[in-house]
């Protein structure tokens, strides 16, 4: 897969023509944040032949006009609204990223991928929980219908989730051996709700929240202390 100097057109291959287009589109989302199928000409290079092992290939040109256009309005489909904030702002960060976005009955995930992104994790993590709420806002305008939204970069939630759990243990047997509350680091609410769940099924812990944004805290409380 290549794509030209100035990254208005692009070359891919895939298993058939969709899967060929789909990773032309990625290569120039690039360069082209929130770029969509409508602001881009497709044209087959050569039809993917299962049995003589080809890949379908496909070159991608950018409308640049059409992708002016339809950049500075908002999507009506709250997929497409997380699709188009966060490439914005890997594009204002200027990062060499792309965004994937998975959709299901419960969840709207948008992943970045690329190198060097610890600018848009931010420290802590502050700077892509920020971006997440604003996508979880901005999503679900004038709907009554929604969604978890989650913003991820390089694996980061995977290894923050782990972190959390590991935190949560610590703060578990520390409460139990002292029989009395411990605090937790403050979080957001999205990783409150993480370990909150986690704990959940631990029955000799409660868990509840203490203290203001943003430095609110989970407090592990031993049941019999509350007795």
């Amino acid at each position: 897969m290549s794509a030209d100097e100035l990254g208005t057109r692009a070359e891919a291959e895939g298993d058939n023509l969709g899967e060929a287009k789909w990773n032309a589109l990625r290569l120039l989302e690039r360069d082209y944040p929130g770029l969509t199928a409508e602001a881009v000409e497709f044209e087959v290079l050569e039809e993917a032949d299962e049995d003589a092992g080809k890949l379908a290939r496909v070159a991608a040109e950018v409308d640049v006009e059409e992708w002016e256009r339809s950049a500075g309005e908002l999507p009506e489909e709250p997929v497409e609204r997380v699709r188009g904030i966060v490439a914005r702002v890997v594009s204002a960060l200027d990062l060499r990223a792309s965004v994937d976005i998975e959709e299901d009955d419960e969840e709207i995930r948008a992943t970045v991928n690329g190198d060097d992104l610890g600018l848009l994790i931010g420290r802590h993590g502050q700077t892509i929980d920020a971006l997440q709420h604003i996508a979880v806002r901005a999503a679900f305008i004038g709907r009554e219908d929604r969604k978890r939204v989650v913003i991820d970069a390089a694996g980061y939630r995977a290894r923050r989730e782990a972190a959390l759990q590991g935190s949560a243990d610590r703060a578990v047997s520390d409460a139990l051996a002292n029989d009395r509350p411990v605090e937790l680091e403050p979080m957001s609410a999205f990783e409150r709700r993480i370990v909150h769940t986690y704990l959940k099924e631990n029955s000799d812990v409660d868990t509840h929240s203490e203290g203001d944004e943003p430095e609110r805290r989970l407090v592990v409380t031993p049941v019999r202390a509350r007795l």
